[in-house]
């Protein structure tokens, strides 16, 4: 059980990078225009260019927060940091579901104005549960 728990945190680290470039969802000004695809990098550089607060968060939720936790658990997997960090990668792996809980807000959003459509796409659900098996290998990990 210990192979397969550090094979898929292992995995992670390809997995992460590959979701943040994927489309989460396709989204356009009213139902008849094209849909264009926003993944979280593409989201990231319109952020940048109109709120750098909130661009600057996003991207401690999207990419730091689920990146380093998952090194972090790598790290104390290969017993090279110690058990006394598990705490703060629990909550390092609760600001990546900040940004889930952000993206499924925004969703519900433009849906309930009706002015623009959305659509999820695959990369929504990749992100999801690369969250959610860091999550998971964390639990497992800990109760071993």
């Amino acid at each position: 059980m210990r192979y397969f728990l550090i094979a898929a945190n292992l995995s992670l680290l390809v997995l992460f990078p590959l979701s943040w470039f994927a489309p989460l969802m396709r989204a356009g000004l009213l139902p008849f225009f094209d849909l264009s695809e926003i993944s979280v990098i593409s989201g990231l550089q319109a952020l940048w260019e109109k709120d750098v607060a909130l661009a600057l968060l996003v991207t401690v939720f999207a990419i730091f927060a689920p990146y380093l936790k998952t090194i972090g658990l790598a790290l104390m997997q290969f017993r090279l940091l110690s058990p006394r960090v598990a705490p703060a990668l629990h909550i390092l792996g609760k600001l990546a579901m900040a940004d889930i809980f952000l993206i499924a807000l925004y969703i519900i959003l433009v849906k309930g104005i009706g002015l623009a459509r959305v659509e999820t796409a695959w990369g929504l659900y990749l992100f999801t549960g690369c969250v959610l098996a860091s999550l998971a290998i964390s639990i497992l990990g800990t109760k071993r």
